[in-house]
C-alpha cells in the first residue's frame, strides 16, 4: 500500500510532502488499517472554522484521496499525516 501526504498552508506557504509504502514491512497491517480509518471524512467543518495560517492534508491511499484542514482532523489523520512526515521524509 502506498500512502501519499501532501500539507500546504501555515504561516509560510511551504508545501511538505512524503510517502511511505508499506508492503513487506514488518507493521504493514498497521499502517493499513490506520490509512483505511484515515480515508474515512474528519469532523465536519465551515468554512468559517478554519484556522488562520493552518495547515491542508491530501491524504492518497492507492489512488483514494481526501482532504482535511486543521484543527478538523480526525484522529486517524492525525496519526496518519503525522507518521507519514516523520517517516516517509
Amino acid at each position: 500500500m502506498r500512502i501519499h501526504v501532501v500539507r500546504t498552508g501555515g504561516f509560510a506557504g511551504i508545501e511538505r510532502r512524503a510517502e511511505v509504502d508499506t508492503s513487506g514491512r514488518p507493521d504493514e497491517e498497521e499502517w493499513e488499517a490506520l490509512a483505511l480509518l484515515a480515508l474515512r471524512p474528519g469532523p465536519a467543518s465551515h468554512p468559517g472554522d478554519r484556522v488562520r495560517d493552518g495547515f491542508s492534508y491530501r491524504i492518497t491511499v492507492d489512488g483514494r484521496t481526501v482532504t482535511c484542514h486543521d484543527p478538523h482532523l480526525s484522529e486517524a489523520q492525525r496519526q496518519l499525516v503525522s507518521r507519514v512526515l516523520k517517516e516517509g521524509a
